[in-house]
């Protein structure tokens, strides 16, 4: 895998800083049954790490003490984590709001099939990994067989009332640009979605979030093995847009990793920039709120990614 950081680091970005936490986004282990080609994670079926029971039980006393509202759940495949039914119902009774960015193969996987129903017992919010509505794309950029999978649990999850008007379970979907582009326009790429699922599957969701593709892990590398690394950053940096600074998700939420250590944001971590103090990285269990608030950001050149053009959060596009 090569590391793309020494090329990032020799990119500047402006200077911003934390406002407040919102939400507190927890890496649950690199295991996954995909290796999908635009991953930051570098997830796949053979990584191993996961996040302990103890580092589970600090989490959840962080989330009580620092009173957290939204905990977003992601991995690898969080699902894959054996504690991911205790984290949800332990979640549910603090009264979080709780988001599982799911892959959507894994709900039809042995052994996890039966958490469609956990998931709307415990009313999370799915946001689902659908990087294009046409089978072609989705099964290049996924993996063969990817598509129909996928329709597959898009359809369980209608069935129990996820993405539906009159239902309060949300299903959001999320696109990712097929290689070395930014996102088309998110309002109506959202439109031609609904569409073409309704129209041909009969499958419905709330929202599309668009996301533009960080240029870190395999997906970084993968740039770095066609040359085109360069002109992507440049690409990143041509559609610059200063308003999108307000709105980066690093400004409104922690990124916590399988270890308890605390980060800006997810691609920080896949980069291993943590937060630290002058002697040891930050960690969930120990740290303390006057380290936490009005930090400055840790940033590089990959950073470009969230502020390029109509912006870019786990949450899609910033405007």
């Amino acid at each position: 895998m090569l590391d793309t950081l020494p090329l990032l680091n020799k990119i500047t970005f402006p200077v911003i800083s934390r406002k407040r936490i919102d939400i507190l986004q927890i890496n649950l282990g690199y295991r996954c049954n995909q290796q999908c080609l635009h991953c930051h994670v570098n997830a796949g079926p053979n990584r191993n790490e996961e996040m302990s029971h103890e580092v589970v039980l600090q989490t959840l006393d962080f989330i009580q003490k620092y009173q957290i509202k939204m905990v977003d759940l992601t991995g690898g495949a969080p699902e894959m984590h054996p504690e991911f039914i205790f984290l949800i119902e332990a979640l549910y009774e603090l009264g979080v709001k709780i988001i599982d960015r799911c892959n959507l193969t894994i709900l039809n996987e042995p052994n996890y099939e039966h958490l469609p129903e956990l998931l709307a017992k415990n009313q999370v919010d799915v946001v689902a990994s659908m990087p294009c509505y046409l089978e072609e794309n989705v099964n290049k950029q996924r993996g063969s067989g990817v598509f129909e999978s996928s329709i597959k649990a898009l359809k369980k999850l209608n069935q129990l009332g996820y993405g539906k008007s009159e239902s309060p379970l949300v299903l959001n979907l999320v696109y990712n640009p097929q290689g070395a582009s930014l996102s088309p326009e998110q309002i109506q790429l959202e439109k031609d979605y609904k569409a073409f699922l309704y129209e041909q599957f009969g499958i419905s969701f709330n929202q599309l979030f668009t996301i533009t593709n960080v240029p870190v892990k395999r997906f970084g590398s993968m740039l770095i093995s066609k040359n085109e690394f360069k002109s992507y950053m440049e690409l990143l940096q041509s559609a610059y847009q200063a308003e999108n600074l307000e709105g980066v998700m690093c400004r409104y939420q922690l990124s916590i990793d399988w270890q308890g250590y605390i980060y800006d944001c997810d691609f920080n971590q896949m980069l291993d920039l943590p937060l630290q103090d002058s002697k040891q990285r930050l960690h969930i269990g120990n740290v303390t709120h006057d380290e936490l608030h009005n930090r400055e950001i840790i940033v590089a050149g990959h950073c470009y990614a969230c502020t390029a053009g109509q912006g870019s959060s786990c949450g899609g596009a910033l405007s």
